[in-house]
C-alpha cells in the first residue's frame, strides 16, 4: 500500500488501489485535521476494499489520532463504497448529501459548516458531476476539496442522466468565484493554479457545446453515439462511453435552450 502523503498542515492523502481510465491513479482519500488535533476526518473512503480501509485506520493510528466523521463529496462507488465498513468500525457517521449514503442522522447541505476537533470545512453545492456533488472548503487553508468536480489532470464527466450540463457549468463558476488558491481533488495530483485550471474546464465544456452545435450544422441529424465519434477523435475509445454522457448532457442544455430537438428515437438536430 502507498505511504500516505502529507499535503499540507491540514489534510493527507491515502491513494485507494483503483487506478483507471476513470479514476487516474486512484481513488484520494483525504485524511483532515487541525494540527495537533486528535480527531480527523475522512473524506471520500473511496471503493470497497479491506486493505485500503485497514490503510486509512493505520495512518490515522500512526499519528495518534481517531478517525470522527466520514463524510462523502458524492456517492459514486469509488468515492463512498468503502465508507460504511469505515464508519461502522469507527463508530462514527457519515454526512453526505444524498440521504442513501449517510450513517446517522446529519446530511450535508450548501453552506454548512462542519467543525471537528477545531477543523473547518464549509460545504458548497457543485451539482453537474452528479446532482449529489458537493466541495469542502478549508478556510484555514484557501483550499477546496473537489472530489469529481475538479479532477488532478484531464476533465471530468457530467455523468447524464444524474449530472446536468447547466448546473455543472455553475457550479464551475461558484468555484472560480471563491479564489481560493489550492484544489484537492478525487483523483489526480494536487492543483495549485486553481484560477486557470478552472478557466480552462469552463472553456473546454463552451467548446464543447459549439462543436456539438457545429456538427449538428453539418449533420442534419445525428445521435448521441455519432456526435462522440466526430468530436472526440482524439480521445481514446475507452473513454467514449463516458464521453457520451457528457455529450447527452450537452445536447439536454442546447435542447432547454431551444437550439436542437430530439425525435422519438434519440436522435437530435438543430432548430431551424
Amino acid at each position: 500500500m502507498p505511504t500516505p502523503e502529507q499535503v499540507s498542515p491540514r489534510a493527507r492523502c491515502v491513494l485507494a488501489p483503483n487506478p483507471g481510465p476513470m479514476t487516474l491513479e486512484g481513488t484520494n482519500t483525504w485524511l483532515l485535521a487541525e494540527p495537533g488535533a486528535t480527531d480527523v476526518v475522512v473524506l471520500d473512503p473511496g471503493p470497497d476494499d479491506v486493505d485500503h480501509c485497514d490503510a486509512v485506520r493505520r495512518a490515522v493510528a500512526e499519528e495518534g489520532q481517531r478517525i470522527a466523521l466520514v463524510v462523502l463529496t458524492h456517492g459514486h462507488p469509488d468515492h463512498s463504497a468503502g465508507a460504511r465498513n469505515l464508519a461502522t468500525t469507527a463508530g462514527v457517521g457519515i454526512r453526505a448529501f444524498d440521504p442513501a449514503h449517510r450513517l446517522g442522522d446529519e446530511g450535508l447541505g450548501d453552506g454548512d459548516v462542519l467543525e471537528v476537533g477545531g477543523l473547518e470545512l464549509r460545504v458548497l453545492a457543485t451539482p453537474g458531476h452528479s446532482a449529489d456533488h458537493v466541495c469542502l472548503v478549508m478556510p484555514a487553508e484557501s483550499a477546496v476539496l473537489t472530489g469529481d468536480h475538479v479532477l488532478g489532470r484531464g476533465t471530468t464527466v457530467v455523468a447524464h442522466p444524474d449530472g446536468r450540463m447547466r448546473d455543472y457549468l455553475t457550479s464551475l463558476e461558484r468555484l472560480r468565484d471563491l479564489g481560493s488558491t489550492r484544489l484537492l481533488p478525487g483523483h489526480g495530483p494536487v492543483i495549485d493554479d486553481p484560477a486557470s485550471v478552472v478557466a480552462y474546464y469552463l472553456a473546454h465544456r463552451h467548446e464543447r457545446l459549439a462543436q456539438l452545435v457545429a456538427e449538428l450544422a453539418v449533420m442534419g441529424m445525428a445521435s448521441p453515439q455519432e456526435l462522440v465519434e466526430r468530436i472526440y477523435v482524439d480521445v481514446d475509445r475507452v473513454l467514449w462511453p463516458a464521453a457520451e454522457r457528457s455529450v447527452r448532457a450537452a445536447l439536454e442544455l442546447l435542447v432547454d435552450d431551444g437550439r436542437v430537438v430530439v425525435d422519438a428515437e434519440g436522435r437530435c438536430e438543430l432548430v431551424r
